[in-house]
């Protein structure tokens, strides 16, 4: 039986195209940190429809997404070498140290079980294999009140909307090498950490 989760990105996958724009320009600065990190196996966790593969130069990329719709949309945008699987991230099935780096590309708040899927990425990870996360974190500005305001409903799209990276234990698994605030705002940021 699926998710609701995984019911809503389903339905949801025509839509996607219309997300991938408003999210290209960060999408964009997160590609080019990635393309300059030593070349390794690298797994993306919730690859969407894909869109966004091209944007890979370098590194032996697998990507993984829950939704079948999803899946299929990036199955057509991939090369032969991506390799693409239908998995939850928060039950990964790889043996542990598999990757030199995870990627999770507006994923975690999204997650029904971020704890989870942090103890995850940790298990795939090499010893001192790093995470990369591009994501949305509630600022300590005028912002918060917005991000507020939607969590009233933000469970209908499956999103965290107030969200705090530490407020999750497993991160403390984590050493955060790098922190990149994007503008405007500082509302997206790019967070590097290494596996301790």
């Amino acid at each position: 039986m699926l998710s609701a989760q995984t019911n809503f990105y389903n339905r949801f996958s025509f839509l996607y195209p219309l997300v991938d724009v408003f999210l290209k320009p960060q999408k964009k600065k997160f590609f080019n940190i990635i393309n300059k990190l030593p070349e390794g196996k690298l797994l993306e966790i919730g690859i969407g429809n894909g869109a966004h593969i091209k944007l890979y130069q370098r590194h032996q990329i697998t990507g993984i997404e829950l939704s079948t719709s999803m899946l299929n949309i990036a199955k057509k945008n991939a090369p032969s070498t991506i390799s693409l699987f239908e998995m939850n991230g928060e039950n990964l099935t790889f043996e542990s140290d598999s990757f030199d780096y995870v990627v999770l590309s507006h994923v975690i708040a999204v997650a029904d079980k971020p704890e989870k899927l942090l103890l995850e990425c940790e298990r795939v990870l090499k010893h001192s294999g790093k995470m990369l996360i591009l994501n949305h974190f509630t600022p300590n500005n005028h912002i918060k009140y917005i991000d507020q305001f939607f969590n009233l409903f933000s469970g209908i799209f499956h999103l965290k909307s107030i969200f705090y990276i530490e407020n999750f234990k497993a991160i403390n698994h984590f050493k955060l090498e790098k922190e990149i605030a994007l503008k405007p705002f500082s509302y997206f940021k790019i967070l590097i950490f290494s596996k301790h």
